[in-house]
C-alpha cells in the first residue's frame, strides 16, 4: 500500500476508533445515569435524554429479527473495514470511518448487552421532538450516509479520482481519433 493510501486508511480507522469510543462511553453513561429516571430535558423540549433499549434496527423495525440484524451488521462492518483499507481520498476515509464506528457501536450492543449475544438491545438515549430516540452510533451512520451521497454525486471514487476524468479522457481520445 502506498504512503497516501496508508495515511487515508489510518485516518479512517482513527475516526472509527474515536467515534466508537464516544458511542460506547456515552451509552455507558446513559445506562448508568438514566436507568429508572424520567426523561431529562437538556435543551428545553428540543433535546431530552431518555433511555430506550432497542431490539430492532432503525426506528425499532424488525424487533424480532435481532440475530439477523446482528449478522448483517457484522457483514457491514467487515465490508466497511475492507474498503477503509483501500481508500485514497480523505472524504471517503472519514465517511468509512464514521460508518464503521456507527455499525460497530450498535454491533457491540447486540453482542454484549442483555438479553445476550446476538440478541442484545441497542442503547438509545437522545430524543428530539417527533423523532425516534437515537445514539452516537446512529449519528455516525447518518453523517456517513450523507458524506457518501455527496461524494458519489460529485463523482469522487475511493481512490480520489473522479468519474468526470474518465469522460474527459474519452473525449480527448475521440477528438484525437483514438479508440475508447
Amino acid at each position: 500500500m502506498s504512503l497516501p493510501g496508508r495515511r487515508r486508511a489510518r485516518l479512517a480507522f482513527v475516526v472509527a476508533g474515536i467515534a466508537l469510543v464516544l458511542d460506547v462511553v456515552s451509552k455507558h453513561l446513559a445506562v448508568r445515569e438514566l436507568t429508572g429516571r424520567a426523561p431529562v430535558q437538556v435543551v428545553g423540549e428540543l433535546l431530552e435524554l431518555r433511555l430506550v433499549r432497542n431490539p430492532g434496527a432503525a426506528f425499532s423495525a424488525g424487533a424480532g429479527l435481532t440475530p439477523v440484524i446482528t449478522v448483517v451488521a457484522m457483514v457491514a462492518a467487515v465490508v466497511a473495514a475492507y474498503y477503509a483499507l483501500r481508500v485514497r481520498h480523505r472524504g471517503w476515509a472519514v465517511a468509512l470511518g464514521l460508518l464503521l464506528a456507527g455499525v460497530g457501536g450498535n454491533l457491540v450492543d447486540r453482542l454484549f448487552r442483555t438479553p445476550g449475544a446476538f440478541r442484545g438491545h441497542v442503547v438509545d438515549f437522545l430524543a428530539l421532538p417527533n423523532w425516534p430516540v437515537f445514539n452516537v452510533a446512529d449519528m455516525c451512520i447518518n453523517v456517513a450516509g450523507v458524506l457518501i451521497v455527496v461524494l458519489l454525486v460529485r463523482g469522487v471514487r475511493l481512490d480520489g479520482t473522479r468519474h468526470d476524468e474518465d469522460t474527459d479522457a474519452d473525449t480527448d481520445a475521440d477528438e484525437s481519433g483514438g479508440d475508447r
